[in-house]
């Protein structure tokens, strides 16, 4: 005995999904780009799902970031035959005018002031990591 009722499908009009014109996608993707500005916001202010526009904007951002790759590697290849480019270390000169590395603590109303010279950033790191404990 089968005890299974077939499922109805509604038989209305099919559901189509908007489509949105690039100028559009471009005006509210400049306006989530702007300093403080949430991508909620614009979408619940633009009609939109913020899923929607947070995809639009990555999918630009991903984008640009691409074109940048695809630029340094041209640029770096142009000319050479099979020349592919690679990450190449750079060692920089510390510089004898930088600031020192100031820290304060205060704990249980007693406050230590720390002065560090920048040249030994490391030997601080460990200290501060040793300290904080």
């Amino acid at each position: 005995m089968n005890t299974t009722a077939p499922i109805a499908f509604p038989t209305g009009p099919a559901r189509r999904r908007r489509q949105h014109s690039p100028e559009f996608k471009a005006g509210v993707i400049g306006a989530c780009r702007q300093p403080g500005v949430s991508i909620a916001g614009v979408a619940l202010a633009n009609g939109l799902n913020a899923n929607l526009l947070r995809r639009w904007v990555a999918d630009v951002e991903q984008t640009r970031i691409d074109a940048v790759e695809f630029e340094c590697h041209s640029s770096s290849t142009a000319g050479k035959t099979g020349a592919v480019s690679s990450f190449v270390p750079v060692q920089l000169q510390p510089d004898s005018t930088a600031a020192d590395i100031r820290i304060e603590l205060e704990r249980n109303g007693i406050v230590v002031k720390v002065s560090w010279p920048t040249s030994a950033a490391s030997d601080c790191g460990a200290w501060l990591r040793e300290v904080l404990r």
